[in-house]
């Protein structure tokens, strides 16, 4: 017997949630929206907010929350007890929503020396991380507890998913058992480098004449942005391959609608935080789209653009969290399904009105898809 995909079950609480993310009927404006002269001076007050209100707030909170969690982690190394255990899993849970909030920034110095894949090395399809995450801690090398010497390693064994795998996965239990153990010293030394690799990042945002200087005054003699267009394009980029991320490499990773779940093959499955870190992706996509200040760059008798994608991000926000944190139960709950049949189509949605409507209500043109690279 076929089984129908989820988004054939039209229950009442998919027709109430698809209902709730239908954007609020607007005053329909005539016409097509005059765009914006994206010249540096009208375009740097938006770059500016978005660095100083968004950018470099969120890469410090994410030093602190990685801060915490490296000393938390050692602590618990040194005295296992049901307290410091639990310590380390709200430090583990607070530092990777805060690295989903800026996660999306996947542009700048996060790029450079792979650092985004030394904080978060994912998807990992073949098991990569896995197999030498679990190699490691069968050989137990004391140089592989020495968090200086992290930077040489495989970025596989090294960030959230080794150290996820170190506190959750098999095995994990033996923590408990005694202090000092190979396997939470090389997790406290994993820790101990993610929370160096966020302060590399702060520096890098920190520095007056770095890559702030760059995004907050774009010019011909500028080598990153040359004009405001280019400036404000890329911005509204890390919006859109953002959405990207969720749709295709969060939620699609392991379920599909119609198509076979996996999973274990999702973001965090392992510590219960699939949908701390998705929400915090959402979260971070709205904060960084209110906080510049961009619907301040459209036509303004066409501002309902601007609404409608707050208000799908505002709806995708408040489903994600709901979704249960046992990714195998919420992949085979009818229920589960359609909230996450929802977050499917509503996020391409979200991906169409940032990259259709707001970026051919900025200038970008109707051939102009990020999607496709342009």
């Amino acid at each position: 017997m076929t089984r129908r995909p989820p988004y054939l079950r039209f229950t009442s609480l998919l027709a109430g949630l698809m209902l709730s993310a239908t954007p609020p009927a607007l005053a329909q404006e005539g016409g097509t929206p005059v765009p914006p002269d994206l010249t540096n001076e009208s375009v740097a007050g938006v770059m500016t907010r978005a660095v100083d209100e968004v950018i470099r707030p969120g890469y410090r909170a994410f030093e602190a929350s990685a801060g915490a969690l490296a000393e938390a982690t050692t602590a618990f190394c040194k005295a296992p007890s049901e307290t410091s255990r639990k310590a380390v899993d709200d430090a583990f849970r607070q530092a990777v929503a805060d690295w989903g909030r800026i996660e999306i920034v996947r542009i700048g110095p996060v790029l450079e020396d792979n650092r985004f894949e030394r904080i978060l090395f994912y998807p990992d399809r073949k098991s990569t991380g896995l197999k030498q995450v679990q190699a490691l801690l069968r050989k137990e090398d004391e140089a592989d507890t020495d968090a200086a010497a992290m930077a040489g390693k495989s970025v596989a064994v090294q960030g959230f998913g080794a150290l996820e795998f170190v506190l959750y996965g098999t095995g994990a239990e033996r923590l408990m058992q005694a202090p000092g153990t190979f396997r939470c010293r090389y997790g406290a030394a994993v820790a101990a480098h993610i929370g160096a690799t966020a302060g590399q990042l702060v520096a890098a945002w920190e520095a007056p004449e770095g890559v702030q200087r760059h995004w907050k005054h774009p010019g011909p003699e500028n080598p990153v942005f040359r004009t405001g267009k280019e400036a404000v394009t890329a911005l509204l980029g890390i919006l859109v391959h953002g959405a990207e991320a969720v749709r295709d490499q969060r939620i699609e990773t392991f379920y599909r609608n119609g198509g076979t779940a996996r999973p274990k093959s999702a973001v965090f499955w392992r510590s219960g935080n699939t949908w701390t870190s998705i929400g915090a992706n959402i979260e971070g996509l709205q904060t960084l789209f209110d906080k510049s200040g961009m619907a301040d760059l459209i036509d303004p008798g066409f501002r309902s653009i601007a609404g409608n994608i707050d208000f799908v991000l505002k709806s995708l926000r408040r489903v994600a969290p709901t979704v249960d944190p046992d990714i195998e139960k919420a992949v085979s709950t009818p229920g589960e399904q359609q909230k996450i049949a929802f977050l499917l189509v509503n996020s391409r949605d979200l991906i169409v009105r940032l990259n259709t409507e707001y970026g051919g209500a900025i200038g970008l043109g109707a051939g102009f898809s990020f999607a496709d690279g342009d």
